[in-house]
């Protein structure tokens, strides 16, 4: 009758000491304090939301697809082709027109470019821009003398196509930093997250600790 007496406040105890308790706050914080700041930060991440500008909205619903660095460079000598072709019937072979086509050109092909080939837009541009020039060049003479033109209007005419290029480079690189911060970001939030984890495994381990003491002191007790 003793030991059924004995064992019994320690079946009870135990169950006492198994019962999970209330989540506990760290140590330091209170607990509405830590609650508090958990709302205080999703305000705060709710508040962060700008609004977008209209010219950005239609920009993006704009047809956006994506070529390889050899598509890429035949859609713009294959454009830059027919809008040469196009201005030496209505404007005589103007020079300042075609060069003026040409930068939308180059921001098209650097924007519809896939990620993987970037570095080929502001390569292939300049190409375009050699092949498109031959109609409004206007050499005679054979192939010599249609060569002698095309490499003239070259020459004569560098500065658009360094505006040209200059264009397809920056929207290149745009593209390509941001790309690389998106990349970036979620392995951060995960580096984050590594330490906060750890530390919620060490706090399980020692709540574990304190569970298994509690029949040593019903032993002692007895």
């Amino acid at each position: 009758m003793e030991q059924s007496r004995t064992r019994t406040p320690q079946n009870g105890q135990r169950a006492r000491t198994s019962a999970p308790g209330p989540s506990r706050a760290p140590l330091g914080v209170p607990a509405g304090a830590a609650a508090t700041g958990e709302s205080a930060a999703v305000y705060r991440a709710a508040g962060r939301t700008r609004r977008v500008p209209p010219i950005v909205l239609a920009l993006r619903r704009l047809p956006s697809p994506r070529l390889t660095g050899l598509g890429g460079g035949l859609f713009a000598a294959a454009l830059m082709f027919a809008l040469g072709t196009l201005d030496w019937l209505l404007f005589d072979g103007s020079p300042a027109v075609y060069g003026v086509l040409f930068l939308p050109v180059c921001a098209v092909t650097a924007l519809w470019v896939r990620p993987a080939d970037l570095v080929t837009a502001p390569i292939c541009v300049p190409i375009a821009f050699a092949v498109g020039i031959v109609p409004v060049a206007g050499g005679t003479g054979g192939f010599g003398g249609q060569a002698m033109a095309v490499v003239t209007a070259l020459a004569l005419h560098a500065g658009w196509l360094y505006a040209g290029t200059l264009v397809a480079g920056v929207i290149a690189t745009v593209r390509k930093v941001r790309l690389m911060g998106r990349r970036r970001g979620p392995g951060k939030a995960g580096k984050a997250a590594g330490p906060g984890a750890k530390a919620g495994g060490a706090g399980k381990a020692g709540g574990t600790g304190v569970k298994a003491g509690g029949p040593g002191k019903a032993g002692v007790r007895r």
